[in-house]
């Protein structure tokens, strides 16, 4: 019995959103006209460290080079703010941001590990297609991704109609702002690719303009070296000095970009308890998260995507918002609190790494 490409995805799209999914999409597989942007901003080094981007070369734009045979590609969306997020969630990060004393954990990584979510849901939907078409005639290939192979994720999002691309370089969708993650299911079978839809950023720049390291060169154009998100989770070694005060008290991503923009003001909230927000992850103050041990560190971000950066790095990164907490002119924090915040760096002041001592030494040069 042959395969009927539309049925076939009505169905897919159904169990999608049944999985949790807000959006489910096909996406072309020819996406040469994306090779020269890729190609050039890898020439420039705007990857910085992260050498799996320019290793795979153009296999990321190449999606049936990447699994042989792939002539679709499934590209799901799923929004990620916790269910109780309230209205005007933008002005109490803004509040975090403002509050030099405080930890702040990037909205995206304060619930479950979004890798092993999204895994688990595209593997079920992958299956879920392998069992409606049993004994029809198909020798069904698929194989799922979600930020974790040569995918160039935000190119096929776009193409199949899941949003625009932001100045700021991530997808930006009407419905629901940027405030998701994104997924993929490679297949062998020919289904109805989806209508992209127009950019609707206008004349506007807030996100360039908002960027706290001036990460975002050019519209659409993200030198990552310059970004927080990266110096905090991918970069391993020191973070340049002249980076460090405008980091303020984020230790671990950013979010400015995604809070300046007013499409995020239709930001969705999941119907997941998986990114709801796991205790210690908010409204932490840099002194107690400078006491946690390794021990505690790995106890408090089990199951989550923090874990992956490590003790050390974690560590590094405390200690430079705790820095930037003791340089502040306008500190509002109480004389007690800087005086506890230095007496907790100091106790790292010795630390075997050398990476984390140095950090710690700048912070307490302040």
């Amino acid at each position: 019995m042959p395969i009927d490409p539309t049925l076939l995805l009505a169905h897919i799209q159904k169990t999608g959103h049944a999985l949790g999914f807000s959006q489910i999409a096909i996406a072309p597989v020819d996406l040469s006209s994306a090779e020269p942007a890729l190609l050039s901003w890898l020439e420039k080094n705007f990857h910085g460290e992260m050498d799996y981007m320019a290793r795979h070369g153009l296999k990321r734009a190449r999606p049936a080079e990447l699994v042989p045979g792939t002539v679709s590609v499934i590209t799901a969306r799923m929004n990620y703010l916790p269910r109780d997020t309230p209205e005007g969630w933008q002005e109490v990060e803004w509040g975090r941001l403002h509050n030099p004393t405080e930890a702040v954990v990037s909205v995206y990584a304060r619930g479950r590990d979004y890798h092993k979510v999204l895994r688990h849901r595209l593997s079920h939907l992958a299956q879920e297609i392998e069992t409606y078409l049993e004994g029809q005639e198909s020798s069904l290939q698929t194989r799922a991704f979600t930020d974790s192979a040569p995918v160039l994720e935000a190119e096929l999002a776009t193409r199949s109609g899941q949003g625009w691309r932001g100045k700021h370089s991530l997808v930006l969708n009407r419905d629901a702002g940027s405030m998701f993650f994104l997924g993929e299911i490679f297949l062998n079978i020919q289904l109805p690719v989806s209508e992209p839809v127009t950019d609707h950023c206008g004349q506007c720049t807030a996100c360039i303009d908002v960027c706290p390291t001036k990460a975002i060169v050019a519209p659409g154009l993200v030198d990552a070296r310059r970004c927080i998100s990266y110096l905090t989770i991918e970069h391993a070694g020191s973070i340049p000095e002249e980076l460090r005060p405008s980091m303020g008290n984020r230790i671990y991503g950013c979010d400015d970009c995604q809070l300046i923009c007013p499409w995020n003001k239709y930001a969705q909230t999941s119907n997941l308890p998986d990114f709801d927000v796991r205790a210690g992850l908010v409204g932490q103050q840099l002194v107690d998260v400078l006491g946690w041990t390794e021990e505690e560190f790995l106890q408090r971000t089990e199951g989550s995507a923090i874990r992956r950066i490590g003790y050390l790095r974690w560590l590094r990164n405390v200690a430079v918002a705790a820095g930037n907490a003791l340089r502040l002119e306008s500190n509002t924090s109480s004389a007690e609190d800087l005086i506890a915040l230095r007496q907790a760096l100091q106790l790292h002041a010795s630390h075997a790494d050398a990476n984390v001592r140095e950090h710690v030494q700048w912070a307490l040069s302040s």
